[in-house]
């Protein structure tokens, strides 16, 4: 579902008996890339000081020390393609979310892609807002109801300050090796893209989805 809240709000479930309090519900939005600063942290080791580490340590949200997310900004990809962005508003603690690319949905309102196995990043399967799609998490957690450009100066001053952090982001970027080519892979099927049936596992960048 790329940026829509539909595919991001999956729950996430830790367990460490005598340590992290049963029971205990946080409702603050994370990443998966979290989870290598926060098992870097149990481990007593550093992360890289040499490159940008997106992720932040779970633990002060885990373990209770901390009511907020380190992350005040998260930026929501499909594939290789920026398609949304979230602000947690430091002051006010309200949630914005800001769609630059949605897939389209089909059939028409179904809220999902159910054509195909999944939705598409780009090419003719996507719509590209100009201007973004604004919405009020902290009140419309559904994205139900987008709030207009000419609703006032609110909707130019966060569409604003969340441009200017996926500027920041992207300028922080840096292209790496490609882990998953076929040099790299070619042994170790257990690394493979797996898009068509076993032992054919090749997947097509370009290809549409659900295509080998």
């Amino acid at each position: 579902m790329a940026g829509w809240e539909g595919g991001i709000r999956v729950p996430g479930i830790f367990r460490w008996p005598g340590v992290l309090p049963a029971g205990h519900v946080i409702h603050e939005p994370t990443s998966l890339m979290d989870v290598f600063p926060t098992v870097v942290q149990l481990a007593g080791g550093q992360v890289p000081q040499d490159r940008v580490i997106d992720g932040r340590s779970l633990l002060p949200l885990l373990r209770g020390d901390a009511e907020r997310s380190a992350h005040e900004f998260l930026f929501h990809y499909c594939g290789q393609y920026l398609h949304a962005a979230r602000w947690h508003e430091k002051d006010s603690g309200r949630l914005w979310k800001v769609h630059y690319t949605t897939p389209d949905f089909h059939p028409e309102g179904a809220g999902a892609c159910r054509g195909s196995n999944m939705c598409p990043c780009s090419g003719a399967g996507v719509t590209h807002h100009d201007p973004p799609l604004l919405f009020d998490l902290s009140g419309d957690p559904s994205e139900a109801r987008p709030l207009s450009p000419d609703a006032g100066p609110v909707y130019r001053e966060v569409v604003a300050r969340v441009g200017r952090a996926v500027r920041e982001h992207r300028r922080s970027v840096r292209p790496v090796p490609e882990q998953l080519s076929f040099q790299n892979v070619a042994w170790k099927p257990w690394l493979q893209p797996c898009c068509g049936p076993f032992p054919f596992c090749a997947c097509s960048r370009d290809a549409d989805p659900g295509e080998t």
